[in-house]
């Protein structure tokens, strides 16, 4: 019996005890995890609300972007769609159309090849052109007294051509004075000298009838004003016959002037003319 005792004391504890001896406590990260949990979703939860607040706001924004591109889209449209034009731009239309003719123009049709006029018996003739002389200042290509005067007012070029009559007995040369606008034109209307003796200088041709027309040939000068332009004309006789060598007492022949009127002004006329204005932005059709 004391055998038996002694070997169970040896055998140490009853088993129920051994097993409650292992049972090993919850670790202390887990713990900690476990704790942490509600301040994550606390922290989830705010971020939800933050996003969502963030997304209304990028959404409100393209919203606006959006409302604003479909205005101005509707703003383009409605300006770039043809309408009919005001009295203003039909205005300006005209005026841009003839002051941009002596550039636009080919020089051929600034100075035709041929220009009616009427003679004695209101016989229809035509002045043929001989030649177009280049571009050149304004003060070069006019009398001292008036070229000073269209530089003061800022000319901008002068283009010039030289005519004869159907007979060849007289030659004209057409001077085109280039101003900024129609009102500087008119500011040098009020001081051109009247004088006929200066205006336009004439252009010669070598070879032709006009070889021997230079500045003591010329008879008379004149200008006319249309748009922004001055148009001169000189004219004097073919044959070298000068101003002086003309005595007082007689009389130029009687149609060397009205020669020389009738081809400037239809070329003014022409330079002048109000083109046709469409009645749309983009044509005629609204």
């Amino acid at each position: 019996m004391r055998r038996a005792g002694a070997a169970r004391a040896r055998e140490g504890p009853p088993r129920a005890t051994a097993r409650r001896a292992r049972v090993r406590p919850w670790p202390q990260t887990f713990r900690d995890r476990a704790a942490v949990r509600p301040a994550e979703a606390a922290s989830i939860e705010q971020g939800v609300r933050l996003r969502a607040l963030f997304l209304l706001l990028v959404g409100m924004i393209l919203a606006i972007a959006a409302t604003d591109v479909l205005t101005g889209a509707v703003g383009l449209l409605r300006e770039t769609a043809s309408r009919p034009l005001t009295e203003a731009e039909k205005a300006r239309y005209v005026q841009e159309d003839i002051a941009g003719r002596w550039h636009t123009w080919p020089a051929t049709l600034v100075f035709p090849s041929e220009l009616e006029y009427i003679g004695l018996g209101r016989v229809q003739l035509y002045a043929r052109r001989v030649g177009i002389a280049p571009e050149t200042a304004c003060r070069s290509g006019t009398d001292a007294a008036v070229g000073s005067v269209l530089e003061e007012h800022g000319c901008r070029t002068l283009l010039r051509a030289t005519y004869v009559d159907q007979t060849s007995t007289f030659a004209v040369t057409v001077g085109v004075a280039v101003m900024e606008d129609a009102e500087r034109r008119q500011a040098v209307a009020g001081d051109l000298s009247n004088d006929d003796r200066v205006g336009v200088r004439p252009v010669a041709f070598r070879g032709t009838a006009t070889e021997l027309f230079g500045a003591a040939q010329r008879q008379r000068n004149a200008w006319v004003g249309v748009g922004p332009y001055i148009v001169f004309s000189t004219a004097g006789y073919t044959d070298g016959r000068t101003r002086q060598a003309v005595a007082p007492e007689e009389i130029p022949h009687s149609e060397l002037w009205p020669t020389a009127q009738a081809v400037a002004g239809r070329i003014a006329h022409a330079l002048g003319d109000e083109p046709a204005v469409p009645r749309c932005t983009q044509g005629n059709v609204c």
